[in-house]
């Protein structure tokens, strides 16, 4: 390891739910304070956070922020200095995620979806950087349908394709003090709502997803956690790389 975990830092973007939950509370489990940025979902970014605090007193915080604010990265920094006086990992979790059939697809949904999966992580990891000590670690959550494009979901994946050139950029731009590196998740959770239902959401698409899997099983969120945090505390001499937790999905894509 990089050094120990004692009294490191994390901040999780999108930390109250899902993957992020499943991060956040990974990293607390390994050790780190953690600092949960959540949007909307502050009810249950506090519930999180008092359940860590539960585990070890002082913890756990929360910041509440809209990433497409200029000020956010700011904020966010501040809050994780004011909580816990240091910065030492940043996961760039946070997404937004919906279909843009061309026939459909709008300025507004640019906006939206590179906002959310490339400029947000951007200014965040510029704004982190500043104040990471010499051991600073980014990991970005990408995708790997920013490698192999997603039917009917040409911007989210252009987004989360310039999300792995981010990735690549910045690990030359902040080293040596700070590695950049990505985790890229294949089938883990169902998307929710509706991007879901317009996605692929039924059972028989589910089991034509596995069967080009060829581990032949839908991954956990404890999959991504584990690789989020090899790349953040078990891997000095590693930056500038994308670790596809796919179950080999990419091989038949």
């Amino acid at each position: 390891m990089i050094q120990s975990a004692q009294e490191m830092v994390a901040i999780v973007t999108g930390g109250a739910r899902r993957l992020g939950a499943a991060i956040a509370e990974h990293l607390h489990d390994r050790g780190l304070h953690v600092l949960i940025h959540c949007h909307q979902s502050q009810a249950q970014a506090q519930a999180l956070a008092t359940t860590l605090n539960g585990k070890r007193t002082g913890s756990a915080a929360v910041i509440a922020a809209d990433l497409e604010d200029e000020n956010a990265p700011g904020r966010i920094v501040e809050a994780a200095l004011q909580a816990f006086g240091r910065i030492d990992v940043l996961v760039n979790n946070a997404s937004t995620f919906y279909p843009t059939p061309p026939e459909t697809a709008s300025h507004a949904d640019w906006q939206a979806l590179m906002a959310s999966n490339q400029c947000a992580p951007f200014w965040l990891s510029l704004a982190c950087a500043r104040v990471m000590g010499a051991a600073g670690s980014i990991v970005n959550l990408v995708d790997i349908h920013g490698i192999v494009p997603l039917k009917q979901h040409a911007i989210y994946s252009q987004a989360k394709a310039g999300l792995i050139m981010q990735t690549r950029a910045l690990a030359k731009d902040l080293a040596p003090q700070v590695r950049v590196n990505a985790v890229a998740p294949g089938s883990i959770l169902w998307p929710e709502g509706e991007a879901g239902a317009q996605n692929e959401n039924s059972e028989q698409a589910m089991r034509d997803i596995l069967d080009r899997v060829p581990l032949k099983r839908q991954g956990t969120p404890a999959d991504i956690a584990g690789a989020v945090a090899f790349l953040a505390l078990e891997a000095p001499y590693i930056t500038g790389q994308v670790l596809a937790v796919d179950g080999g999905r990419l091989l038949n894509m």
